[in-house]
């Protein structure tokens, strides 16, 4: 192999022959110590930047390590996180159920009890309001445990309301079957409860009930919500109807001209169930109105009221 050098300065030519052998060693050096020796050099490269950083192998392992944790953490707290959220949201479904139980108890209640439905809206939130303060230092809002205060709040009102309700249903239902009112259109007591003189043989004689005076054909009502026992003939009493209300209460309506209902009937407070007659030991038209109270005669005085004009 030739190779000519030439000089720039001097313009003159230098001539280099080399032979196999040294080609050889050049080609050795070529393909073994130049990548050596960038090699080396990279590595000295590297350890500068290093020092010049302060970083090192180890530290760089232990922050990837490090990395890799907090990854780890992080996927695990997003999991519990999104259980605790699941959870939350189940709690809030059922608190959510519960209030409009709640709200549904509260209209009925409402109405029972013929209360301003405005005053009483369960259909609109509560109006709210006042001023905020913020929360103290070290303080925090405890929405789980607040949760369940609410939560306890919620089913003991709930429980308090379904009382209230049930004790309303109940006194209702008394109210309904007990008694009370005027059964005839007009007319006036003409003969009282207690000992009298029999209109019939004047001998004394326990009545058990009162007598109203009133017009022939009159309508006779129910004086509260039951059920027809009887209705038809009886002696003495002409034709009569009886009506079973509950809570040990009993209305008897004799001497009808006619019997507008039949045994089994439902019939509601003022509904007309005869009308007024004189059968039976009757001396004219009237109505012979009778209370049993837990299987003994009550006197009918305790439970009728004067008619209003017009009734």
């Amino acid at each position: 192999m030739n190779i000519l050098l030439v000089s720039s300065r001097a313009g003159k030519a230098r001539h280099i022959t080399l032979n196999h052998r040294h080609v050889s060693v050049l080609i050795l050096v070529g393909i073994i110590y130049l990548p050596l020796f960038f090699g080396f050099i990279g590595i000295e490269i590297n350890k500068m930047v290093q020092r010049h950083y302060g970083l090192d192998g180890e530290v760089l392992a232990a922050q990837k390590y490090e990395v890799l944790r907090l990854r780890s953490e992080l996927r695990k707290t997003r999991v519990r996180a999104e259980s605790h959220l699941n959870a939350l949201a189940q709690r809030m479904g059922r608190m959510q159920a519960r209030l409009l139980r709640l709200d549904a108890l509260g209209g009925r209640l409402t109405r029972m009890a013929n209360l301003d439905s405005r005053e009483f809206d369960f259909d609109s939130d509560p109006a709210v309001g006042g001023p905020s303060k913020p929360n103290a230092e070290g303080e925090h809002f405890d929405i789980i445990s607040t949760l369940d205060q609410l939560a306890e709040a919620v089913e003991a009102k709930t429980h308090h309301l379904a009382a209230l309700e049930s004790l309303m249903m109940d006194r209702q239902l008394t109210e309904a079957v007990t008694p009370s009112g005027w059964p005839v259109g007009g007319g006036w007591v003409s003969s009282r409860f207690g000992m009298r003189a029999d209109p019939f043989s004047g001998r004394s004689a326990f009545h058990k009930g009162v007598d109203i005076a009133s017009p022939m054909g009159s309508k006779i009502k129910a004086m509260g919500d039951g059920v027809v026992s009887h209705a038809g003939e009886k002696t003495g009493y002409g034709l009569m109807v009886e009506v079973t209300h509950g809570k040990g209460y009993v209305t008897r309506y004799a001497h009808a001209s006619a019997v507008l209902v039949k045994v089994g009937d439902r019939v509601s407070k003022g509904d007309p169930v005869a009308e007024v007659g004189t059968s039976g030991r009757s001396t004219g038209p009237h109505l012979h109105f009778e209370v049993v109270r837990n299987g003994k005669a009550a006197d009918p005085l305790h439970y009728l009221h004067s008619p209003r004009r017009g009734s």
